[in-house]
């Protein structure tokens, strides 16, 4: 009896060991259960969208989530592809700075029907659905960066605006913001072109502006990339002409600093970046998140 005892006590105690083994097995394998974002960016060939995701890696890494970024090229197809990469892969939410807020419509829907959350970054959607959108004000961004031309011009003059992608968000705000800000006064837009946020088209748009425009006393660039390409034709041609961008990135502020920009206005894409990370945490834990929420910016001048 003893003996049989004694057998039955072992078994209990191997049977014992091996649960404890199996109840191990989730802590061991806790990795498997960090959430993956998905980035899709617009492009990773601008300051501003670099910093943006360097903000998104320091908040994933601060709350323990994995981020994976995809540079959209600032090509939609190559977005698309992106987002349908990033489905496949089986990310938890998808953060999209869409190129172009119209074309981004079928990425969004795509991420949509698989069920997984978007919030988009900078840059809106026009269609499909988004729990949340990031962005600063780039109305009242142009609209500041239009009071501060007519401050600086009196109200009256000749100025070019260089726009960003059409179809962008972003670029159709600021413009909206500007020419509301210069509508009533005396100031003319001379020539309005689309240099697609690039500093070598805002340099050749320039170049071909200045040929053509005898008179120019001012130039509203909807961001920093652009506004540094017109400077550098400007520079070469010797005219005295205001340049006033859009981002702050780190050029355009050492531009300001020695005079040759008058101003620029002060995004915080680190800012959003990391606001990003924090809404699809949130979305993750089953928080509610405002649709809309705002990043604030400012003037940038000497």
């Amino acid at each position: 009896m003893k003996k049989i005892l004694s057998l039955a006590l072992v078994a209990l105690m191997v049977l014992s060991l091996m649960a404890g083994c199996s109840n191990n097995k989730p802590a061991n394998n806790g990795k498997n259960e960090v959430k993956t974002i998905g980035l899709a960016i617009s492009t990773l060939n601008n300051p501003f969208f670099v910093d943006l995701e360097a903000g998104a890696k320091a908040k994933a890494a601060e709350l323990n989530v994995k981020l994976v970024t995809l540079d959209s090229q600032d090509d939609s197809a190559t977005e698309m592809s992106n987002v349908e990469d990033l489905i496949n892969q089986g990310v938890d939410v998808i953060m999209i700075n869409p190129t172009d807020s119209d074309a981004v419509k079928s990425a969004v829907e795509a991420a949509n029907k698989a069920n997984i959350p978007v919030i988009t970054l900078d840059r809106g959607a026009n269609g499909g659905t988004v729990v949340s959108h990031i962005a600063s004000d780039n109305v009242a961004g142009g609209k500041l960066a239009g009071e501060y031309i007519v401050e600086l011009l009196g109200g009256k003059g000749k100025v070019v605006e260089l726009e960003g992608i059409p179809g962008a968000s972003a670029a159709r705000d600021r413009g909206e913001g500007f020419n509301s800000a210069i509508a009533g006064t005396d100031l003319k837009v001379v020539a309005k072109q689309t240099a697609n946020f690039d500093r070598a088209q805002g340099l050749t748009v320039m170049e071909n502006i200045l040929q053509a425009q005898p008179e120019i006393d001012a130039v509203f660039a909807h961001n920093d990339e652009m506004a540094l390409g017109a400077l550098e034709a400007i520079k070469a041609s010797g005219r005295n002409i205001l340049v006033v961008g859009f981002d702050a990135t780190d050029d355009a502020k050492a531009a300001v600093a020695k005079g040759e920009m008058a101003a620029t206005v002060e995004q915080l894409p680190k800012e959003i970046g990391s606001l990003g990370i924090q809404t699809a945490v949130k979305v993750l834990n089953g928080e509610k998140v405002e649709n809309m929420i705002p990043v604030n910016l400012q003037l940038v001048k000497k």
